[in-house]
């Protein structure tokens, strides 16, 4: 079973930059499709970026050209890289993996954009 460990958050300005780490546990991470979701106060769990095990990605409208989203398989992880963050950007982040029945969560990384 895949596990996931998340880093790269912390605070950062408006305009600013982070890039966000998960890395899988495991074997087979190539199989899985990959995703990004984050969660703000009071509001519900919300979908990012994915990347799937083709190598496609899609993005929320909120973030086109923002954020990208990148894997390696050879080291286990997918990547979010984070431009030009907004304050409505402030959430704590989960990475998430996904194949038919299977769906992992990582633990969170907080993101905090703030002058």
């Amino acid at each position: 079973q895949v596990q996931l460990v998340e880093s790269g958050g912390g605070l950062v300005q408006p305009g600013g930059s982070l890039r966000l780490s998960c890395v899988a546990s495991g074997s087979s991470f190539s199989i899985y499709n990959m995703a990004w979701f984050r969660q703000a106060p009071g509001k519900q769990r919300e979908s990012v970026a994915a990347i799937f095990s083709s190598g496609s990605t899609n993005y929320a409208d909120s973030v086109k050209g923002r954020f990208t989203i990148s894997r390696d398989n050879a080291k286990n992880t997918v990547y979010l890289q984070m431009n030009s963050l907004k304050p409505e950007d402030t959430a704590v982040y989960y990475c998430n993996a996904y194949r038919g029945p299977v769906n992992i969560w990582g633990q969170g990384t907080q993101v905090t954009v703030s002058s």
